[in-house]
């Protein structure tokens, strides 16, 4: 039987491939993901502001399949908008549209505090405009963030392209810069980070945390799963 241990109804920013199948891979058998999608293209703030009507749309959609979760991946819609939004967003779809959603905003805030996190340290690969912005949302929530740094100058479409040694070197950097912190954390999912998350945390001894493992990890906590995965890094090693 199909999805007997649950089925996820997962909404994506972009189309770009890789982070869905990451998510699937990761998940334990017997989860079945349906995906809808958002349609982000450029990665412009203006396409962020108008990405979070899309989305109420594709809950809407997954709700009438008749999904157990709706999990909407992307950070920067939500995080632009300011901390305290995510929650009030994600209570407005519940009862909307009668099905439990995660944001990826929510799960990332949760990981960080599953795993102790008070300092972080931000990478990621859009520009200064919307860095500090970013930040902000992580200061509101109460964390001290050491930096959030962008550290590539590649197009948006071809963020699935930077080797994970590339990102490696760059968090590696900017985490020794600032004087390190009690986390490496990686922004988005555009970029193909995963690999690189072992490396840091064995090389700087501090937990990496990043968009798709903490979705999987939001995940199977709500479907009350318990499947660690190992060479992802500590949270979904030890699934806190």
């Amino acid at each position: 039987m199909y999805g007997w241990r649950g089925i996820v109804g997962l909404v994506k920013p972009t189309y770009r491939p890789g982070s869905l199948e990451r998510f699937i891979r990761l998940m334990p058998d017997g989860v079945c993901v349906i995906t809808r999608y958002v349609g982000v293209r450029a990665g412009t703030g203006k396409e962020f502001e108008e990405a979070l009507a899309i989305a109420e749309q594709r809950v809407a959609e997954l709700a009438k399949l008749g999904v157990d979760v709706v999990v909407i991946q992307g950070v920067p819609p939500i995080m632009l908008r300011g901390y305290g939004f995510d929650a009030e967003i994600r209570k407005t779809l519940q009862e909307k549209y009668g099905v439990p959603v995660l944001t990826a905003t929510l799960t990332q805030v949760d990981a960080f505090k599953a795993l102790g996190v008070r300092r972080i340290v931000g990478i990621t690969y859009f520009k200064d405009d919307l860095n500090p912005k970013f930040g902000k949302f992580f200061e509101e929530g109460g964390f001290e963030v050491a930096a959030m740094r962008g550290c590539l100058d590649v197009p948006f479409s071809d963020l699935g392209k930077v080797p994970a040694e590339e990102i490696y070197t760059h968090a590696k950097r900017i985490f020794l810069e600032v004087g390190g912190g009690d986390c490496i954390y990686l922004l988005g999912a555009g970029w193909d980070c995963l690999p690189a998350i072992e490396p840091l945390e064995h090389d700087l001894g501090v937990p990496v945390v990043t968009n798709v493992p903490a979705d999987v990890w939001a995940t199977q906590k709500h479907l009350h799963l318990r499947e660690p995965v190992k060479g992802f890094g500590r949270l979904l090693e030890e699934m806190p």
